[in-house]
């Protein structure tokens, strides 16, 4: 019986290339979700920062104190912030005073760039382009892993249903065969019962 054949139980044993085909139409579809993901979370992005841009302002705070050096935990971080007391203007030329975050061992008297919300609370400033990108690549990435995940797992599973129902055809393809290969009586069948 040739590999590609059918066998007698009608049962074509898969071929390589139809198994490797559908692992990259399965590859294929798991980067196409990623891309559409990516995209998704650009767009959801960029419009929350665009919304959040039109609520933040930049101003120039003063520093009146000296800057408290970083907690130890955060001292260790990516990037180390200190804190000290400030002053600064509203763009309606309301004056303000509060703790602001300040480069380590900033004196006092600096004049330091500072983001604020509409009520004149330091907030944090709109995302970049660049954390955009990040967000966008980890988030098209998970989802083409997931997505790839689930179809070789969905793959593997056919294949194993496939091989078990190929291994079953087998063996009962043998029991008819082996007995009359190998000379030995079939059950049931006496010495002489096939002699005529």
């Amino acid at each position: 019986m040739l590999h590609n054949e059918p066998s007698e139980s009608g049962i074509t044993p898969p071929r390589r290339p139809a198994r490797r085909a559908t692992l990259v139409l399965v590859l294929l579809i798991s980067l196409i979700c990623g891309a559409v993901a990516a995209g998704m979370l650009w767009n959801a992005g960029a419009k929350a920062d665009r919304e959040l841009a039109a609520h933040r302002h930049q101003v120039q705070a003063t520093t009146t104190g000296p800057a408290k050096d970083p907690p130890a935990v955060a001292r260790y971080g990516a990037t180390p912030k200190s804190v000290a007391p400030a002053v600064w203007e509203q763009p309606d030329n309301a004056r303000r005073s509060g703790s602001i975050p300040v480069p380590p061992r900033t004196p006092q008297g600096r004049t330091v760039t500072i983001w604020v919300d509409d009520a004149g609370t330091p907030a944090r400033p709109p995302g970049s382009a660049a954390d955009r990108a990040l967000t966008s690549l980890a988030g098209g990435s998970a989802a083409t892993a997931a997505v790839g995940a689930i179809g070789v797992g969905a793959l593997a599973l056919v294949r194993r249903g496939t091989e078990s129902r190929r291994l079953a055809a087998w063996e009962k393809e043998w029991e008819l065969v082996e007995p009359v290969w190998s000379g030995r009586l079939r059950r049931g069948s006496a010495p002489g019962a096939d002699d005529d």
